[in-house]
């Protein structure tokens, strides 16, 4: 542990040496508002948003009998129109145009009695002779319009008629605000993004390492970054230490108890040569049982605590040899060829992982059939049998350790419970995974492994 506590004190004095997460964030907060300050200045002062000047009924009735003067004509403002706000004019003049039939209203207009009235009044023309629809009619005189209107006046055959600009869906001023807008956060995301992965990447790497505590894998080196990232690799790193020390701990402590057991076990075996010949078998049978029992305990707990190795192997090669051996020894399993499988592991640990998978499938499900396919970056690997299938609420339960599919604690057809527990404990050591889950016919135990790159 005096190393576990000098990484310790090295880790705490690089930390104290590193900057606080919540620099580069403040920053980062900081730039982008005063980007966003920068952008609604320059909006706003390249001028307003573009809007219709209003015009009293006094221009519209020059403007439906020609008579407004020539300053007007050319653009300017007419004598009674006030000044727009911030001295910009409007999207442009009043103009007239002839149409043979009485105008209809527009989309959002309608009828303006009271507007209409006062329009006759100017031209003193009969009010029959004169049409007015607004955006927003009402009986409330008024001396300019905004917005959406028509108004008409008929002379001789025909009518004169003013309308309301259609102003367009985006005008340019609104795409100049968006475009600032578009500009500024690409600006800002930038900085943001190498922000987000510098923070993120030890991140990840301590998710990987704490993902690997416990396994006997090595951590991966002490990432760095920022303080509150180096206080929390250095806790993890605290953590699998200390669950490394306990498992070796318990190793030495089961092998301690085997070793014991050995030489009581012996004396045992060689007192019950004296027993009657059927008492002699079934107490040979018990010591052979406990034996096995110790065997697989300590194998169990090794293969929690030793690291796999990294050997790239052709997982598809491994599992013909390991169906070929089994089914000259008898058992009844055959194997269904599929695609190149390249992994990399311990290719003494996973013959062990299928082999268990193999004699589970055996014990409960008469014979074994084993095949894989590749999906991705993945290999997934199935061993079937032909029995009764499982219990889908116990699936899970039965990768525990000493837990059995037989309820009987009989040696003959339960096992030690422990097979089941050290495939998932070696596919986890190799980044993979194992299930149990049920077939059109029997089980089927799943493994998942990644291929080597």
């Amino acid at each position: 542990m005096s190393s576990v506590a000098e990484g310790g004190r090295a880790g705490a004095a690089s930390t104290r040496r590193a900057a606080s997460i919540a620099r580069p964030i403040f920053l980062l907060v900081i730039a982008s508002v005063l980007v966003a300050t920068a952008i609604s200045f320059v909006v706003t002062f390249s001028g307003p948003p573009p809007f219709d000047r209003p015009h009293s009924l006094r221009s519209i009735a020059m403007t439906l009998t020609g008579e407004l003067p020539p300053p007007y004509d050319r653009g300017g403002p007419p004598p009674d129109q006030a000044k727009p706000p911030f001295g910009r004019p409007g999207p442009g003049p009043l103009r007239r145009r002839h149409e043979l039939s009485a105008p209809a209203p527009r989309s959002g207009e309608r009828a303006d009695p009271a507007a209409r009235l006062r329009l006759a009044a100017e031209l003193e023309a009969d009010r029959a002779n004169v049409l007015a629809f607004t955006e927003t009619a009402s009986e409330a005189e008024r001396d300019a319009f905004v917005g959406s209107y028509t108004f008409a006046w008929r002379e001789g055959s025909g009518w004169w008629v003013v309308q309301s600009r259609v102003q367009p869906y985006l005008t340019r001023w609104h795409v100049r605000t968006l475009l600032a807008m578009l500009a500024a956060i690409l600006l800002l995301s930038l900085p943001a993004w190498a922000i987000v992965r510098a923070l993120t990447r030890p991140l990840r790497l301590l998710a990987r390492a704490a993902d690997q505590a416990g396994t006997g894998a090595a951590l991966p080196p002490l990432p760095g970054g920022s303080r509150e990232v180096r206080d929390l690799a250095r806790a993890v790193t605290t953590m699998h230490a200390r669950l490394a020390h306990h498992a070796e701990a318990r190793t030495a402590m089961l092998a301690g108890i085997a070793h014991d057991l050995g030489t009581p076990l012996s004396r045992l075996a060689f007192r019950v040569e004296q027993l009657p010949e059927e008492a002699r078998a079934r107490a040979a049978a018990d010591i052979e049982e406990m034996r096995a029992m110790i065997a697989a305990t300590l194998a169990f707990t090794r293969d929690e605590a030793m690291a796999a190795e990294a050997n790239r192997l052709d997982l598809g090669s491994l599992l013909d040899s390991l169906v070929q051996d089994m089914a000259e020894a008898g058992q009844p399993v055959a194997i269904e060829p599929g695609p190149r499988a390249v992994v990399r592991g311990d290719s003494a640990a996973l013959r062990r992982l299928f082999a268990n998978l193999i004699e589970n499938a055996v014990r409960y499900g008469d014979r074994a059939r084993i095949g894989w396919h590749v999906d991705g970056g993945t290999v997934n690997a199935w061993v079937a049998d032909d029995g009764p299938g499982i219990d889908p609420a116990q699936a899970e339960r039965l990768f525990q350790p000493f837990v059995r599919g037989d309820p009987s604690r009989n040696r003959a057809t339960g096992g030690t419970g422990l097979g089941l527990a050290i495939a998932r404990s070696i596919a986890t050591r190799h980044g993979g995974a194992t299930t149990l889950e049920n077939g059109a016919k029997g089980a089927i135990a799943r493994v998942v492994l990644p291929l080597a790159r």
